[in-house]
């Protein structure tokens, strides 16, 4: 547990968590107020599944070339770019959404999509800095620690983003909610700022394209099973069942709270989440079965089955608390497996490849939500969406019997048999 707690004595480390929980609640923040503004004035499920489409159609095509940027450039210097962009962003849409610059319902709506589809191309370019800054200021040994630390940050941020956001919202009105993620996103730039990584290792070559460069990225992921494995189970089981683009729709229609409910709501597996986060920040895992994730995956589905067919609140966020910590797990095996199985000079490549499936898993996840709401009715479309995720599990376990008895050791680059 001692080794655990070492790494925070890592100033650079600190800054980076730092700048991950801020940047976070910052974008956490800005998902409850456009979610809930853009909801309150069409009152459309389906507009709120268009959000997720809307950030994720320009984060996909950036990532296809993000990672390589980043590979060719300075991990620091990109994650600073991207964060001083989402700042001027939201300082943008707080002169919009807060009604500083006054305008008619119809010309406000398109342009908080507009913000949404720019923080997209950001976050595309800010995950593979990250992902790379993290073994300059690191040992191999630390990662399945820094891993969990990071999501431990991660999820403080998810679960007190939306409530301060959700409360603010209800209490004091549209125009203060709007300075909350403003705030916390210039406060995570000045973390950044403080960011100084002490080793650098070989940067990618020179000798081949910048396509070439690209499609080897692509070749070394799907070539390398486990690491695609656990890219494809993520990406389609939240795409199926993640239920967070619907929660403003649940809080009003099913659950019958206002902004207040939903701040909950969206904390909800946060809470979770932390706790199992910070279990495995100090009791770090040392091996990393595909099983393992599996199970939790599944999990997750059945929480998600859960949380559709509630009627009470209380009940609700029990369920989604259970799902937060069943993901949880999952993010620390697979973020562990990634920074383990990925040689230095191509983890910016990786990471882009990587956040591809994320960004397809939330963001498209979000419009097929909205989709599915939309034809199948609010209450199926989350149930539909947890079999599915269960069904993806079970196809996976049963096509991949190789990697099933594979484990990967933090501090050893051999494989071993389970």
């Amino acid at each position: 547990m001692s080794l655990s707690v070492q790494i925070l004595k890592n100033p650079d480390f600190r800054y980076l968590v730092g700048a991950r929980l801020f940047c976070h609640m910052g974008l956490q923040a800005l998902a409850v107020i456009v979610g809930w503004q853009i909801y309150t004035i069409t009152k459309s499920e389906f507009l709120l599944g268009l959000i997720g489409l809307t950030e994720a159609i320009p984060a996909i095509i950036s990532a296809l070339f993000s990672g390589y940027a980043v590979d060719i450039s300075t991990p620091r210097r990109v994650y600073r770019l991207c964060v001083a962009t989402l700042c001027l962003n939201l300082a943008a849409l707080y002169v919009l959404g807060a009604g500083v610059v006054p305008m008619p319902h119809d010309m406000l709506v398109p342009l908080l999509f507009v913000g949404v589809f720019i923080s997209g191309i950001a976050r595309s370019f800010m995950m593979p800095a990250y992902f790379s800054i993290t073994p300059q200021i690191i040992e191999r040994k630390d990662y399945s620690a820094a891993s969990a630390w990071s999501n431990t940050a991660v999820q403080i941020a998810v679960m007190t983003g939306p409530v301060l956001a959700g409360m603010v919202y209800g209490f004091m009105g549209v125009g203060a909610a709007w300075v909350l993620p403003v705030t916390f996103m210039t406060l995570g730039f000045l973390c950044v700022l403080n960011i100084n990584p002490k080793r650098h290792y070989e940067k990618v070559g020179i000798d081949k394209s910048a396509l070439g460069n690209i499609v080897e990225g692509w070749k070394f992921v799907v070539t390398h099973r486990m690491l695609l494995t656990v890219m494809a189970v993520d990406m389609f089981a939240v795409l199926f069942g993640g239920a967070v683009a619907m929660l403003p729709a649940f809080a009003s229609e099913i659950l019958h709270v206002g902004p207040e409910g939903l701040g909950i709501l969206r904390t909800a597996p946060a809470f979770g989440a932390i706790l199992a986060a910070l279990y495995f920040a100090l009791r770090p895992m040392q091996t990393f079965p595909l099983t393992r994730m599996l199970w939790s995956v599944a999990a997750f589905g059945v929480c998600m089955i859960g949380f559709g067919l509630s009627t009470s609140f209380l009940l609700s966020v029990v369920f989604l608390a259970f799902s937060g910590l069943f993901d949880t797990i999952s993010v620390v095996i697979r973020t562990t497996l990634k920074q383990i199985l990925t040689p230095d000079h191509m983890r910016g490549r990786v990471s882009g490849i990587s956040f591809m499936f994320v960004i397809s898993s939330n963001e498209i996840g979000a419009f097929e939500s909205g989709t599915a709401a939309r034809l199948m009715g609010l209450v199926p479309s989350v149930v539909f969406g947890g079999v599915m995720t269960l069904i993806v599990v079970g196809a996976t376990y049963f096509v991949t019997p190789n990697l099933r008895h594979k484990l990967y050791s933090a501090d050893s680059e051999e494989e071993k048999s389970s």
